[in-house]
């Protein structure tokens, strides 16, 4: 199987200003190569240019500015021409499939925040100093920068990369050969149903508490971008100290959120598939859930809409993507697959509204939490409904209902 693992770095001085470098003139090369694409197709050629082309440059691009292009990897720029490469196939796809563009942009320094080296050896070398205690990653034109390794690596490294977040820098590695971790079979099973009051129940009527990270930081974080909209626009370059202070707040405190949201998701997930064999969750399109309503026209006067409910929506979205739903369900099926746990995706229509003992389906059974079901007048909490529904598709065998 395959796993990353994510290392804070501790450079140097030089070394973080020579990092910095590195994503500057990474970033300087993928705009130049998007001109270049651009230019050429809006001459009256309608010439496309492809990654080859492109890559068989750098040699001459490297020789041509030695002190910039010519100091990093060979390797890491052909990743960076790769990346943009990638960006026009996504939206050649998106043209073909009728979807909005969204053609590639330009970066701007600031927004250029990693560089990939595609084989741990060729530019980059993990524990570049194994005879030292203090582990290390070695970087062409940057050195040998410390690592802060607080866990073993497993398997084979295959590809590296170097991320700033902030004023923090990160490696990551990508590892596959990961030998799997079984846990000892526990002989139990459930379904779970993911929820906004309740972060999960599962089919034993379990509530999990949402923590609901980013309403909890909403205030400090609005008070912080406030901060930030006081000051006149203009260039990152010709920003104050004062400024600059008052924008990597507001980095930090969606970092902060981000992190606890991870954590908590870890956290959830680790528990899951030590207490279950078999864990069956709703396969959830999240893409499609918060997706905006369409505005609707008013046929009786032209120019002018009727509410479509965008404001409650927009409240609705917000919670949904606070819970992390999506989050938590790839860090689930990363650590079920290592476990040696079984993970059921199953159709979520209809789960909270179709009652589990005869199996009648109507809008009118569930009242919030309350389900009552209009044939039968079974009752219990809808979301154990939900759980309960969850795991009968998946054609797990579980206790009697009542």
């Amino acid at each position: 199987m395959r796993r990353a693992y994510k290392f804070l770095l501790r450079p140097t001085v030089r070394q973080a200003q020579a990092l910095d470098e590195m994503l500057r003139d990474h970033c300087s090369l993928y705009n130049g190569a998007l001109q270049e694409r651009r230019d050429a197709y809006r001459h009256t050629s309608k010439t496309s240019i492809k990654y080859g082309q492109q890559s068989a440059q750098l040699k001459d691009i490297r020789a041509f500015d030695p002190e910039r292009q010519g100091r990093w990897s060979f390797s890491s720029q052909q990743a960076t021409l790769r990346r943009l490469d990638k960006a026009f196939q996504a939206f050649f796809r998106r043209v073909k499939a009728g979807e909005k563009p969204g053609y590639p942009r330009f970066r701007g320094v600031n927004w250029f925040d990693t560089v990939d080296f595609p084989k741990d050896g060729d530019g980059c070398r993990w524990d570049s100093t194994p005879h030292d205690p203090v582990t290390r990653v070695r970087l062409q034109g940057v050195g040998h920068v410390r690592v802060h390794q607080h866990r073993p690596v497993t398997g084979r490294v295959k590809t590296v990369s170097v991320k700033r977040e902030g004023r923090q820098w990160y490696v990551v590695l990508a590892c596959d050969q990961v030998p799997a971790e079984p846990l000892p079979a526990t002989g139990a099973a459930t379904g779970i149903d993911m929820g906004l009051t309740h972060f999960l129940t599962t089919s034993e009527g379990e509530h999990l508490p949402n923590p609901r990270h980013g309403k909890r930081n909403a205030e400090a974080l609005a008070d912080a971008q406030r901060a930030v909209k006081a000051f006149p626009r203009r260039k990152p370059n010709n920003h104050t100290a004062k400024q600059r202070r008052a924008v990597e707040k507001v980095a930090k405190l969606h970092r902060k959120v981000r992190r606890q949201r991870t954590d908590h998701a870890h956290k959830t997930a680790l528990a899951a598939v030590r207490t279950y064999d078999v864990i069956a969750h709703e396969r959830l399109s999240i893409a499609n859930m918060v997706r905006t309503p369409k505005p609707k026209p008013d046929p009786e006067t032209p120019g002018a809409f009727l509410a479509n409910g965008a404001a409650s929506k927009a409240g609705l979205n917000r919670s949904i993507l606070d819970a992390g739903w999506g989050v938590f369900l790839g860090i689930l099926a990363h650590k079920a697959e290592s476990a040696g746990r079984v993970l059921i995706p199953v159709d979520p229509r209809n789960t909270s509204r179709t009652c589990p003992q005869c199996g009648h389906v109507d809008s009118e059974n569930r009242d919030g939490e309350k389900f009552q079901c209009t044939s039968c007048q079974h009752i219990d909490h809808a979301d154990r409904v939900g759980a309960w529904n969850v795991a009968l598709r998946a054609g797990l065998v579980l206790p009697d209902v009542a």
